[in-house]
């Protein structure tokens, strides 16, 4: 089992970059804000379901490889870190247009259709996997245990925060996004903080070594 302090960092590196406004978060609130909140909840609940594929199929091939070569979590956390520090670089230097226009109206769909919406926006996205990819191995040690373990233990954490996050989101997806529109210097703010954030947990990823 991974010891609860680095739960605790996993938890709230996870918290943070869930608040950044995001793909996820500008369709969840468009979502609410054209059809309600139960149509908000279907798209999430499609977008968690995204975020379990990717957990289970990256988790049993974290397990594989690790078995398999030897040296292949040294060579997985370098090429982590060094996807982070890419992230942290693309989120400062994406550009700050409002992403938050209440007056785009999107399409009046049914359940089924928000399901899958949310669902094959995640499973068919590869920087997800990429993401997971770099993102678990900084916290998943051999001395810790079963490594399937740890990745669904990691998994599930992640799913129940971006879980309570987008709730909240969902609910107050009106006030949310007449907010951000009234304080765009905000959003630039958030992409500076992530990415300190991103550059963070690379380093601690590069210069990490497993016992």
């Amino acid at each position: 089992m991974i010891p609860i302090k680095e739960i605790f960092l996993f938890a709230t590196a996870t918290l943070i970059l869930a608040i950044t406004p995001g793909p996820n978060m500008i369709y969840l609130i468009s979502r609410s804000l054209s059809q309600g909140r139960k149509a908000g909840m279907v798209s999430l609940l499609g977008v968690l379901c995204g975020f379990l594929f990717h957990i289970i199929m990256v988790s049993y091939g974290l397990t594989a490889v690790f078995f398999a070569i030897p040296m292949a979590y040294d060579l997985v956390k370098y090429i982590g870190a060094g996807y982070l520090i890419y992230l942290a670089f693309a989120a400062v230097g994406s550009k700050g247009e409002n992403i938050f226009n209440q007056d785009k109206k999107l399409q009046q769909d049914n359940w089924i259709k928000l399901f899958n919406m949310g669902f094959f926006t995640n499973v068919l996205n590869p920087k997800m996997a990429i993401f997971y990819i770099s993102f678990f191995p900084q916290f998943i040690k051999p001395e810790y245990g079963s490594i399937l373990a740890q990745s669904f233990e990691l998994g599930l954490t992640q799913i129940m925060i971006s879980f309570m996050v987008n709730f909240i989101i969902i609910l107050s997806a009106a006030r949310m996004s007449g907010w951000f529109s009234k304080n765009p210097l905000w959003v630039k703010v958030q992409k500076f903080f992530m990415a300190s954030v991103l550059t963070g947990l690379a380093l601690k990823m590069a210069f990490s070594k497993a016992k």
